[in-house]
């Protein structure tokens, strides 16, 4: 009695959970929505022959530290260290529903650890998070790809990063500063004409904040740019073919350099501050080889992990700011063997500081923000070696020497080797 008990039961349990798997794969089934999972893993080794300016564990190279000497003159930024992270392990998830509102629906959403700051690295970051709809009928008819336009809601590509054209070295940086790399809140529309694609873009900030004065001190904040309820805008005009791709872009960030939070005797500016930015850039398919370059005016371009940024001056008698730019003009090559096991690969950049002209006497320097005031140029050069087994499991080893032109020039050379598990 007691085994027919027992053996009851298990039969009893067996047939609930085919039924409730059953009725579960028959959701699935119904459902209109498609999930797709993928992701990497990539431990990343690298060293260092002097302190630079980076992010994340300085994983994120922008230039070597200047020489700063301690009481026996020696230069206490000079001398190797090495680290090696597996912060950039990556997961997306890839959303594909019905047609809505006569569009073809996705979303995407993209995460990985090295969190939003440096003082949350390790931590789940958002990456990507956004709704895509494109619209590719026109009367009911369905048209080519190359005849549509596509909407897109949510934190997506900083739009002066040309995703299409990135430089794909090994670390995190991705040919920053010299190549903007960043991700913000947007909506973004793009129309394609028989080759032809318009990008228009009005984006926010969240991990990629401007620099100001918040309650007279500097400081990183998103504030700078809510404050002055403008969003960020970009227009680009580009040209696709199979084997081109050539485009320009134009970007004007508005902030108000001045916040206050808490009570201060002096009240704030509340004056906002704009500032332009452009870029060519171009990609060519040449058979095996794939060549990119853009040349860019960054003009406080901070948020995008560039270069460039903004002083602001005060009158003598303090009755009186005026804020004013500092540019970079900024130029790079990317060429890369696209086929095979065996990937050689070449990144090069230069950026250039522009003169900013000459301040009347009575205004006096009460903040310099931004990133490379003190450069009057920076160079690198990037080698690189990828094997790739062509199953999603890669191998690269790279060479990265990064030049900063200071009233004492110095440079940093970089070794680094990383391995990449795709799925």
């Amino acid at each position: 009695m007691k085994y027919s008990i027992k053996i009851a039961s298990i039969v009893c349990a067996s047939l609930f959970f085919n039924f409730q798997f059953s009725n579960f794969n028959s959701a699935k089934a119904q459902s209109p929505f498609s999930l797709e999972w993928h992701g990497f893993v990539n431990p990343h080794y690298y060293a260092d022959s002097r302190s630079v300016v980076g992010g994340r564990e300085d994983m994120m190279l922008f230039y070597p530290k200047p020489i700063l000497r301690d009481s026996l003159g020696r230069d206490i930024n000079d001398g190797w260290q090495a680290d090696m992270l597996a912060i950039t392990a990556r997961l997306n998830l890839r959303i594909t529903g019905p047609d809505m509102l006569g569009a073809r629906t996705s979303a995407y959403v993209e995460g990985d650890f090295t969190g939003s700051t440096n003082a949350t690295i390790n931590n789940l970051r958002l990456r990507h998070a956004y709704i895509q709809m494109d619209w590719m009928k026109s009367y009911g008819v369905e048209v080519p790809a190359s005849l549509r336009h596509t909407l897109i809601v949510g934190q997506y590509w900083y739009p002066m990063v040309i995703h299409e054209i990135m430089p794909m070295t090994n670390p995190l940086n991705m040919g920053a500063p010299f190549h903007c790399y960043a991700r913000q809140p947007q909506v973004r529309y793009e129309y394609i004409a028989h080759g032809f694609n318009v990008v228009a873009a009005a984006c926010w900030q969240l991990d990629n904040m401007s620099q100001g004065l918040l309650n007279g001190a500097p400081a990183s904040s998103t504030l700078f740019a809510r404050h002055s309820l403008v969003p960020e805008l970009n227009l680009q005009l580009r040209y696709l073919t199979k084997h081109f791709f050539f485009g320009a872009a134009v970007n004007m960030k508005t902030i108000q350099p001045m916040v206050q939070t808490q009570y201060t005797a002096v009240q704030p500016s509340t004056d906002l501050y704009s500032s332009f930015s452009w870029s060519l850039f171009g990609k060519v398919n040449l058979g095996p080889i794939t060549i990119k370059a853009q040349t860019l005016l960054n003009n406080s371009l901070y948020e995008g992990c560039s270069l460039g940024g903004y002083i602001i001056y005060t009158s003598v008698m303090g009755d009186d700011m005026m804020f004013r730019d500092w540019t970079f003009n900024t130029v790079w090559l990317d060429v890369e063997r696209n086929h095979g096991h065996w990937r050689p690969g070449l990144f090069m950049g230069y950026a250039q500081k522009q003169d900013e002209g000459p301040v009347l006497a009575i205004y006096s320097t009460t903040a310099v923000l931004g990133r490379g005031h003190d450069l009057e140029y920076l160079w690198r050069i990037q080698p690189r070696l990828t094997y790739k087994t062509l199953t999603g499991l890669d191998f690269t080893g790279e060479v990265e020497y990064t030049r900063a032109g200071y009233a004492d020039p110095v440079g940093n050379l970089r070794l680094s080797l990383s391995m990449v598990y795709s799925f």
